[in-house]
């Protein structure tokens, strides 16, 4: 890249940063410190508003480089992830989003200890909670990496190592002066110069195909070096019974996991009503579902215009394919377009990096306060501002794990990173939640075993898949101790949790209180007595 390139892409940046840290020192002096301020906000946010606010937190680094890179490369295998993550949000409008506003507070911990035992359900949900963001953290790490290093000329790991301390500090910011309030507006934003890069990139993309979609296809099977193949199921998990089973695994947990994610689910806190969250989610839908249509075209664009091997060529994963695309769409390189349009769509990405960490750690920080400092002290002999202190000194912890995580893994795609993070909310927190809101039977065992039931195998099988150890592409490839053959645990880990949901329950002596699982679903579905 030419130093036009870095100085306007770094302007844009700077500028960015800039707003968002001015909106965070706006409402850091108009807090008054209370967990419902930090947590939620104040439930202040209108439907729209928030409806922005879920699309900002979800359309994450993975949607907007990691999808349209792996279409570049795979072509229809790619579709998986833009079809699942479009999907999972019918699962989360149709089952959870009302009924979770309604029994919640301010964590996902809040819905499943309504009417159990609250240490031990709390302890495993916020444990879970943790591990799921600092999961779902890394791939925005990595995808800043990228970026920075295509910004500075693919400078190698010390740039990428900076940058995500960079955004690791920019994070602790955000969450621990801002909290919710600050968190939201800056999703708010980031989804609007999302939406209006995206936009901009698939018109552009059209055009130069005159509008006519089956030349675009044609043109990125021909780039692509696999011919109509590329157009075609199993490019990628095509062949053997563990590239298929690899496919089933990865669509169940894309499907099932957006329904367990903390930071999606604590978004529905933020309304005043559960009427106003269900308005939010169709708001959301709306705004998710039109982008996921254009990552197709900017994955085949990406494919047709440039060709696979030169977005292989750039980063292996895929991750830079809509940044190189945008500079060829303006001109190609040394053009003003072309370094205008390349440091606009980079400035946009690393935003919605910026963002979509903000409010990761936000959710995983009140899941260690409000959740597991909870449990170890009991709530008369704590304040709720020690609480918010509790929250925003733990933001710090876990930005430095998922710093050190994202170092680790800088050479995988972002959305293959993703679709771990939803695997992991799918095996354990999906089971806990939906059992306790549906299943009048369900008890604190129950939920106990539910979530570690399948926390624990999906980690485990992470740890020794081909991800870590055994193939060219994993963390480790000199080491290779896997022994579980499937990249995603999803087939496996989800059943488990919830068996393990189920067995907890009929095994265990304690009764479920049937008087309080009445008053719990009369919330649910009416929400009387919500917060």
């Amino acid at each position: 890249m030419t130093g036009d390139h870095q100085t306007l892409a770094l302007l844009l940046f700077s500028a960015f940063i800039a707003v968002t840290l001015g909106i965070t020192t706006w409402v850091s002096r108009n807090r008054h410190g209370s967990p419902e301020e930090f947590y939620a906000g104040g439930r202040l946010f209108s439907p729209m508003e928030n409806g922005f606010a879920i699309a900002g937190d979800y359309m994450s680094a993975a949607s907007f480089l990691g999808i349209s890179g792996l279409i570049a490369l795979f072509g229809y295998d790619g579709l998986l992830y833009s079809v699942g993550f479009l999907v999972a949000w019918l699962v989360v409008l149709m089952l959870v989003a009302e009924l979770v506003r309604n029994c919640g507070r301010y964590t996902l911990a809040d819905v499943v200890a309504a009417r159990m035992r609250e240490r031990p359900v709390r302890i495993a949900v916020g444990s879970s909670s943790v591990v799921v963001s600092v999961l779902y953290l890394v791939a925005p790490m990595v995808g800043a990496g990228s970026l920075v290093a295509l910004l500075l000329g693919g400078s190698g790991p010390s740039a990428r190592t900076w940058t995500g301390i960079g955004v690791g500090a920019l994070m602790v910011v955000y969450v621990a002066f801002g909290g919710m309030r600050a968190t939201t507006w800056i999703q708010i934003v980031k989804a609007v110069l999302l939406m209006g890069g995206a936009v901009t990139l698939t018109v552009l993309v059209l055009l130069r195909f005159h509008g006519d979609f089956n030349a675009l296809l044609s043109a990125a099977a021909d780039r692509s070096g696999h011919g109509r193949a590329f157009l075609a199921p199993g490019l990628r998990y095509g062949g053997d019974w563990t590239a298929r089973l690899d496919f089933i695994s990865l669509g169940l947990a894309l499907v099932l996991g957006t329904a367990g994610l903390p930071h999606i689910l604590s978004r529905f806190d933020t309304v005043p009503t559960a009427r106003a969250a269900r308005r939010s989610a169709v708001w959301s839908i709306g705004l998710i579902g039109s982008f996921y249509l254009m990552t197709i075209v900017l994955g085949f664009g990406a494919a047709a215009i440039l060709g696979s091997d030169t977005v292989r060529n750039s980063n292996a994963a895929g991750n830079t394919a809509v940044p190189l695309l945008a500079l060829d769409l303006g001109g190609g390189a040394g053009s003003t377009g072309g370094t205008v349009l390349f440091a606009v769509v980079a400035a946009v990405a690393f935003a919605t990096i910026l963002a979509v960490v903000a409010g990761i750690t936000l959710a995983s920080s009140a899941s260690v306060a409000h959740d597991l400092y909870a449990s170890f002290h009991r709530r008369t002999d704590r304040e709720p501002r020690s609480e918010v202190a509790v929250a925003r000194v733990s933001a710090v912890g876990i930005g430095g794990a998922a710093i050190g995580l994202g170092l680790l893994a800088q050479n995988l795609n972002v959305a293959f990173l993703v679709g771990l993070a939803f695997a992991v909310a799918a095996s354990a927190n999906l089971p806990a939640l939906l059992y306790s809101l549906f299943w009048r039977r369900f008890t604190t065992r129950g939920a106990v075993w539910a979530v570690y039931g399948g926390l624990i195998p999906a980690v485990l099988l992470v740890v020794f898949s081909p991800v870590v150890s055994g193939a060219p592409e994993a963390i480790f490839p000199g080491l290779d101790f896997h022994l579980f053959p499937l990249q995603n645990p999803g087939l496996v880990s989800v059943p488990l949790g919830f068996f393990a949901g189920w067995l907890g329950t009929v095994t265990s002596r304690e009764r479920a209180d049937v008087a309080k699982h009445a008053e719990t679903e009369v919330r649910a579905l009416t929400g009387a007595g919500a917060a």
